[in-house]
């Protein structure tokens, strides 16, 4: 369970989420992973709806990456190390 986060009282429900939530998981697009293993993976690991994971997975194949999953620096990093695991190229980042 995480600690409490301390928040503004001016804040809205969605900025109290990106605050306490300020980094991202993004996958990346690759030459070597098939769309339905891309499906599978983020099925699998984050276990995510067929639909859901399709729509990402048409992200990172369209758009050449696409944001996975949100969470605190520790979390991005254990979903990272899970996709580098899976074959996946992923980074994380700050929230934007």
């Amino acid at each position: 369970m995480s600690a409490p986060v301390e928040i503004e009282p001016d804040l809205t429900p969605d900025e109290i989420t990106l605050t306490a939530k300020p980094w991202v998981t993004i996958v990346w697009n690759d030459p070597v992973n098939l769309m339905s293993y891309v499906t599978y993976v983020f099925q699998k690991y984050f276990g995510y709806s067929k639909k859901k994971a399709e729509k990402l997975m048409m992200e990172v194949h369209e758009d050449g990456k696409s944001v996975v999953s949100h969470g605190t620096r520790e979390e991005m990093e254990r979903d990272v190390q899970a996709m580098h695991e899976y074959g996946l190229w992923a980074t994380m980042d700050r929230q934007e």
